[in-house]
């Protein structure tokens, strides 16, 4: 199977292509960056592609980070992989970012507790929480980040993510420490290949996956304003 993998969730910008026959990633180009995805990313994709010598006609799917992440981020890499496949008569699916931060550590059946966990700002972070076998013990969610420090229940934890260093500066004393903390960026391109591979389309859209609703919000039209009944 072949598979051109997206990720513009984070602060990165990054394509690869995956060729399962081989066993392992084929091309790949990640840039490191906190904007401008819109105007680095097709550019990548075509120098990928290139590399990789795979015609778009040639790929099995494309697969996409949903999120969570940048709300601009998550829109670029979603419209161009779904561009894509359209395009070249494929399908497209999504891989939440979460899911791809954890995966290298998942697929180590380690015995450990993974916490992944991503900036939300404001004292929040997006997280979840799995067993070293894979086995959900917290769903995803935005959450204060006390409220993903109490996952130190779960015993020594694996920390992943771009907000692992912060989870490990306010660990509970008390609590086992972590047993290892993996700060990133960005998730492993590869990784969303290889998730793309082995999701199924029709239950892993390509579509967004915000956790909460945007912090910036449009104004109200005045027209709207005009049609609610006076205060009272």
């Amino acid at each position: 199977m072949l598979i051109l993998s997206i990720d513009t969730a984070l602060d990165a910008c990054a394509a690869a292509v995956l060729d399962t026959s081989a066993g392992g990633v084929i091309a790949r180009e990640s840039q490191a960056m906190k904007r401008g995805h819109a105007e680095a990313l097709m550019p990548l994709i075509a120098r990928v592609m290139k590399a990789s010598g795979v015609t778009f006609a040639a790929l099995d799917r494309v697969a996409a980070t949903t999120g969570p992440g940048s709300f601009t981020g998550l829109r670029v890499g979603l419209s161009a992989a779904r561009g894509v496949a359209l395009a070249a008569g494929k399908p497209v699916v999504g891989v939440t970012t979460l899911t791809v931060f954890a995966a290298p550590i998942v697929s180590e059946s380690s015995e450990h507790p993974v916490i992944a966990a991503i900036d939300a700002r404001h004292d929040h972070v997006y997280f979840q929480v799995l067993g070293g076998d894979g086995s959900s013990l917290v769903k995803p969610k935005v959450a204060p980040i006390a409220e993903a420090l109490d996952a130190a229940r779960f015993g020594t934890p694996h920390l992943v993510g771009n907000a692992a260093n912060i989870l490990a500066e306010r660990w509970p004393a008390g609590a086992p420490q972590p047993f290892k903390i993996n700060q990133q960026a960005a998730p492993d391109i590869a990784w969303v290949a290889w998730l793309g591979a082995a999701v199924n389309p029709e239950s892993s859209p390509a579509r967004p996956y915000y956790l909460r609703a945007p912090d910036a919000k449009p104004p109200r039209s005045p027209l709207s304003d005009a049609s609610q009944p006076p205060a009272s």
